[in-house]
């Protein structure tokens, strides 16, 4: 446990900082697991604690001190900060909803609580994609890919080079089996992802096919020759997703900050444009393309197409990848 004092005391017994009690309390509600969730709440978490401390904040630095009004407060702050341009709805969202959370996880209760993000903002967040995708630049990917061989990250290399290539998500690109991708990009030209896929969408009842292009080969071959010995992924014999999420791809991630790529999700983007493209003959919306007005029905055929490759079978989905209907 990360108690350090009486769970009545200062921060709720998680030390005299806010911002280390929030990111030790969030530990133990995780249990410690789910390293990029913990990281994730906790950076959102940093962002309240740096409002308190400012100018326009409260001046806390104990938990027991935050009631409704100071998150009224905050709340208040980030609609000011995206009417200024300065923040995205859905960030100030994802913000108070990690604020809930983490008080959540001090406090063992939810009395003190924004009860709906969305309405307390007085803004709807849209999942329609508004900016370019990181790593649209293949030399760009390369360059991230380069240096993290060069500082001993060959496997999240093999996994930048699978999610940009295949459109994988990182538990996908994690615990392919590529012997048997290996295969079938050979026998077939075209790969069937059904490894570490979300929701359960996995066996015959739910293909995945990818093309298997010149790219995928040297992705797949790159990821084989980064897979640990005896492994048919990228995990060693004896190693955990969780251990290697914490102490390799965790770590690994700010070489990708350092070249420009925000992360892997941004790779699967990338991925995305790069088939409505090829589908359609046309730049993706993010990019100025016009599909949709030219032809609604082969921007339709290939959203769908996408959807189901990229494994969410939700047509409206594809807006976030590739940007909207315009």
């Amino acid at each position: 446990m990360a108690l350090v004092g009486r769970r009545d005391g200062r921060n709720f017994g998680y030390g005299r900082q806010l911002s280390y009690a929030g990111r030790q309390a969030l530990k133990d509600l995780f249990a410690g697991g789910h390293f990029a969730t913990v990281k994730a709440h906790s950076d959102r978490w940093q962002a309240f604690v740096r409002w308190c401390r400012s100018e326009d904040g409260p001046g806390y630095n104990d938990a027991r001190q935050i009631d409704r009004q100071t998150l009224q407060d905050y709340a208040t702050y980030l609609r000011h900060q995206i009417q200024q341009g300065n923040l995205r709805i859905a960030t100030a969202q994802n913000r108070l909803s990690s604020v809930n959370r983490t008080l959540a996880a001090l406090r063992g209760d939810q009395e003190v609580r924004i009860i709906s993000p969305s309405q307390t903002l007085g803004l709807q967040r849209s999942n329609v994609r508004i900016r370019v995708p990181d790593g649209q630049d293949r030399q760009q990917v390369q360059r991230v890919v380069h240096a993290l061989i060069g500082q001993q990250y060959e496997r999240v290399a093999a996994i930048v080079m699978l999610a940009r290539t295949t459109g994988m998500r990182l538990r996908e690109a994690i615990l392919a089996d590529l012997p048997r991708l290996h295969r079938e990009s050979k026998q077939l030209g075209r790969i069937n992802i059904q490894d570490g896929t979300k929701g359960g969408r996995s066996g015959a009842s739910a293909p995945r096919w990818i093309i298997a292009t010149e790219q995928v080969k040297a992705a797949l071959q790159l990821a084989r020759a980064a897979s640990p010995v005896g492994s048919r992924n990228l995990l060693a014999q004896d190693e955990t997703y969780a251990a290697f999420m914490q102490q390799t791809v965790l770590p690994a991630r700010e070489v990708l900050h350092e070249h420009g790529l925000k992360g892997f999700h941004e790779l699967r983007a990338a991925y995305a444009c790069d088939r409505y493209e090829h589908l359609t003959g046309q730049a993706a919306p993010i990019y100025g393309g016009l599909c949709y007005r030219v032809d609604r029905g082969l921007d339709r055929q290939a959203r769908r197409q996408i959807s189901l490759e990229l494994g969410h079978n939700r047509v409206d989905v594809v807006s976030a990848y590739i940007g909207g209907r315009t």
